[in-house]
């Protein structure tokens, strides 16, 4: 017989619990590690994981790490963190904050309660946070704040934004917002432009699935254009995500961005390794995405071959 391992000290067994091993953890798995970590509740358990959230951003251009990591409805708890790209504008960066929604919505949560964030949210952040329902109620609480001598404290997105803009602004209530279903009417295909020679095969067809079901999926309420967005990597591992629109426009994530966070959260490597993409988007549209996707993999995969799916309503 073996030697029997022996059972990590309690220390051991709390620093272990503190260290993220992906993007999204399970409400059992978020459970064993905050008892672990002697702490009551999952929600006071998120804060603890910032440091190991932190060490996931991909920041060349700030070395500025943030991190978040929220709790949702279901229990299960998610990661977000910054990333940025060099060679194009600093608008295609990615926030902690939109980074968590998007993984989160890909995980088919259905709400957030809590969010602690290593840096106090930017307006923009604020606002994109009003794409949730019930976004007001949503306790944050920022861990920075003990490094400005402020004992950290849970506060609502409320608190933080006050008389918000928002969805209820612009839609009728009964219009479902981030993190509820979503299925958009794209039409029928129209003749898709190749590029980069863009060969059909296996890879192609999967691609164009991948998009069209992230375009279905995206929250384009605003524009009425949704947009998806699908990359695959030389392993041949396919990941994508559609454009997620907020009320003042601005801050809306588009589908590249989120297909590069949904490549992150499933532990993939850096956009350049993207060696084919696809764009499925609406033909004509008052907001297209085809040039963004251009410009982004120009700069970030310049070898990745790229197709473009136009739909056409069925009664145009």
């Amino acid at each position: 017989m073996g030697e029997e391992q022996a059972a990590p000290k309690p220390a051991e067994a709390a620093a272990a619990a503190l260290e993220l091993t992906g993007f999204v953890m399970s409400a059992e798995d978020a459970e064993r590690r905050a008892a672990a970590a002697g702490v009551a509740t999952v929600q006071d358990l998120l804060p603890l994981l910032i440091p190991s959230a932190r060490k996931r951003a991909q920041v060349p251009i700030s070395d500025f790490q943030v991190g978040a990591v929220g709790l949702g409805a279901s229990g299960r708890v998610y990661v977000g963190v910054n990333l940025e790209f060099r060679g194009v504008p600093l608008c295609h960066s990615v926030h902690a904050e939109q980074f968590l929604v998007a993984n989160a919505a890909a995980a088919g949560e259905s709400a957030l309660r809590a969010v602690a964030v290593s840096h106090m949210p930017c307006g923009h952040c604020r606002q994109f946070l009003q794409e949730i329902r019930g976004a007001a109620g949503i306790q944050i609480l920022v861990t920075s704040d003990a490094e400005q001598g402020r004992a950290p404290e849970w506060r609502t997105v409320a608190s933080l934004l006050l008389r918000p803009f928002g969805p209820h602004d612009l839609l009728d209530e009964n219009v479902p917002l981030v993190l509820e279903a979503h299925d958009n009417a794209l039409g029928d295909p129209v003749v898709a432009a190749a590029a980069n020679g863009f060969a059909p095969g296996d890879l192609d067809a999967r691609l164009r699935d991948a998009a069209e079901a992230a375009a279905r999926a995206a929250h384009a309420p605003y524009s009425q254009c949704p947009s998806g967005f699908a990359v695959a990597d030389g392993d041949g591992r396919i990941y994508a995500g559609g454009c997620l629109e907020s009320a003042a426009y601005n801050p809306t994530l588009g589908p590249v961005q989120a297909a590069i966070i949904a490549m992150v959260a499933a532990g993939g490597g850096p956009a350049g390794d993207v060696v084919a993409a696809a764009l499925v988007e609406k033909e004509q549209a008052a907001v297209a995405q085809e040039a963004t996707a251009r410009i982004f993999l120009d700069a970030m995969a310049p070898h990745a071959s790229f197709h473009v799916y136009k739909y056409r309503p069925s009664d145009a």
